[in-house]
């Protein structure tokens, strides 16, 4: 499913369900991990995370795609459009929505430590997976100076 083919699904899904239509943007982003899908509040846009419709199909898809509309309607008239809020559970419910979404199965990349920053004075090592701006730091044990060396990769 490409981003237009997801955009005609929410229009479809907002007039069906909700009987209002569906003015802004929805577009897949890559970038979410720890969520299903989001609203945003200055453009009106609804962002979804690919990754739970190629884990666990369309169905899940619809269910967090009622989820952000419920955001997106309530916001846009006013009315109490966050989790806690009565107005949300009850138009959540009304329409169907998924409360909460699966968890996909891609994991976190860990990096691993690829410099070691050193102190000039009292020659204690810290380990970055980033490399940062030495001359921007203290040693936090004696206030020194930093140096930034790479560690040895394998």
């Amino acid at each position: 499913m490409n981003d237009k083919e997801l955009q005609k699904l929410v229009e479809e899904i907002s007039v069906r369900d909700f009987v209002k239509p569906f003015r802004h943007k929805a577009r897949f982003n890559s970038r979410l991990r720890t969520t299903g899908g989001r609203y945003l509040l200055r453009t009106h846009d609804l962002e979804f995370n690919p990754l739970h419709h190629l884990e666990h199909g369309q169905d899940e898809l619809i269910g967090i795609i009622k989820h952000e509309l419920c955001h997106y309607h309530l916001h846009l008239e006013g009315k109490g459009y966050r989790h806690r809020d009565q107005d949300f559970i009850q138009l959540l419910q009304r329409v169907g929505g998924s409360r909460y979404c699966s968890r996909v199965s891609k994991q976190k990349i860990v990096l691993p430590y690829r410099y070691q920053l050193i102190c000039m004075d009292c020659e204690f090592s810290y380990k970055r997976k980033k490399n940062i701006n030495p001359a921007r730091y203290v040693c936090g044990r004696c206030r020194g100076k930093l140096r930034i060396e790479p560690l040895p990769q394998g």
